[in-house]
């Protein structure tokens, strides 16, 4: 009884070893590392649209943290007593845009001297804050938060707190700055993205970031 050589399986194990080792590398050629932070601007809605135009930033949510009530509403939050405020969760290729170029602009896109609200929209539920998971992106939003009062020569208002759970806001608020859909406004019928257009003008969002910051806001008239 003859057995067939083992040596005979070896090349073929050999070509297969190889594919999948060129296949592991493309792999970590092209593999991201993606990251998200959460911070509150204000109108979150504002903060979607301005932060989904930064290259490296893949996607941005619409939502609310900082509080104590699980999956709230955003009638709850706005009406207050929830503790959350208005925020919007970044997504981003950390290999393309760093947490720290992020709080940059996240800073000079809001104003950091109002501890009310932003703009038009006031209350709790509309300060601003950066929420930090660990101990070095709070060296960073510490550093950032530095560098702004310089900046400024005023004091920064802008907390910095502790990550708690995110919670999404309801699907009507998610790209609302860029939708299609029809909705009725106090100028009759408009494309939401139309009305946020009228909503960011009417606020003042642009006209106080660029009193504040100047040439330094980055997404001054950004739609």
């Amino acid at each position: 009884m003859h057995r067939r050589p083992a040596l005979r399986l070896k090349p073929v194990v050999l070509v297969l070893s190889i594919v999948l080792g060129l296949a592991l590398q493309h792999g970590r050629a092209e593999a991201q590392e993606i990251r998200t932070t959460v911070v509150a601007g204000g109108c979150f809605w504002c903060v979607e649209s301005d932060f989904e135009r930064v290259a490296g930033v893949i996607e941005v949510v619409s939502g609310f943290s900082g509080g104590t009530v699980d999956n709230p509403t955003y009638r709850q939050v706005t009406r207050g007593g929830t503790g959350h405020l208005e925020a919007a969760e970044i997504s981003y290729d950390a290999d393309r845009v760093s947490y720290a170029q992020l709080l940059h602009m996240f800073l000079r896109s809001i104003d950091v001297t109002d501890a009310g609200g932003q703009f038009c929209d006031r209350g709790e539920s509309y300060t601003t804050a950066i929420f930090v998971e660990t101990e070095r992106e709070r060296a960073v939003a510490e550093a950032a938060i530095a560098e702004a009062e310089a900046e400024l020569g005023q004091e920064v208002v802008t907390r910095v707190l502790d990550a708690g759970a995110f919670w999404p806001a309801e699907a009507y608020h998610q790209d609302y700055y860029r939708s299609d859909e029809l909705i009725l406004t106090r100028f009759g019928p408009r494309r939401k993205s139309v009305a946020y257009g009228l909503y960011r003008e009417a606020c003042g969002r642009d006209a106080r970031v660029v009193e504040l910051w100047g040439e330094d806001a980055p997404f001054v008239g950004g739609r």
